[in-house]
C-alpha cells in the first residue's frame, strides 16, 4: 500500500467513525429536546396526545384546584388562550395565581398537559424570554414590573 492510499483510507475511516459519533449524538438527543409553547401555539397547533412539551405563561385567576394526594388542576394563559394543567407533586412556593409558571409534560388527548415538572417565576429576570415574548405579543406584560 503506497503513503497516498494509507492517508486516503486513514482519511476516510476517521470520515466513518465521525459520521457513526455525530449520528449516535443525534440519536441520544432527539429524545430529550422538548420545544417551548405559548397556550395560544399549543391551542392553534393542535399537538399529538404524548407529545413532549413545555408551556409558559401566567397561571390563571382562579383556575388553581387541589386535589387529594397532592393533585393540583390549573390553567397557564398568556392572556388569549388557556392550557388546563394536571399536576401531582409539591409546587413550588412561589407558585400562585397571576404568577409566571412554566409547567413540562405530554399532551393528553383532551388539550390537557400531564406536567411532570412544573416551575414558578416570580420576576422577569427569572422568566424565560420565550414566556416574556409571549405575554408582551398578548399585551399582558408590563415592562419593569414583577407580577
Amino acid at each position: 500500500m503506497t503513503r497516498k492510499q494509507r492517508r486516503l483510507t486513514l482519511i476516510g475511516a476517521s470520515g466513518v467513525v465521525l459520521v457513526i459519533a455525530v449520528g449516535l449524538v443525534l440519536n441520544a438527543m432527539s429524545g430529550s429536546i422538548v420545544f417551548f409553547h405559548s397556550p395560544t401555539e399549543v391551542i392553534h397547533d393542535h399537538l399529538a396526545p404524548g407529545t413532549r412539551i413545555r408551556i409558559g405563561g401566567l397561571v390563571k385567576a382562579g383556575s388553581v384546584k387541589r386535589g387529594d394526594n397532592l393533585n393540583i388542576r390549573f390553567e397557564v394563559t398568556d392572556g388569549k388562550n388557556e392550557v388546563p394543567v394536571h399536576f401531582q407533586g409539591l409546587v413550588p412556593d412561589l407558585f400562585r395565581e397571576g404568577q409566571g409558571v412554566v409547567a413540562e409534560g405530554k399532551m393528553e388527548a383532551n388539550g390537557m398537559l400531564d406536567a411532570d415538572t412544573v416551575l414558578a417565576k416570580h420576576d422577569e429576570r427569572y422568566m424565560p424570554k420565550e414566556v416574556v415574548e409571549a405575554l408582551k405579543k398578548s399585551g399582558r406584560w408590563q415592562e419593569g414590573s414583577a407580577k
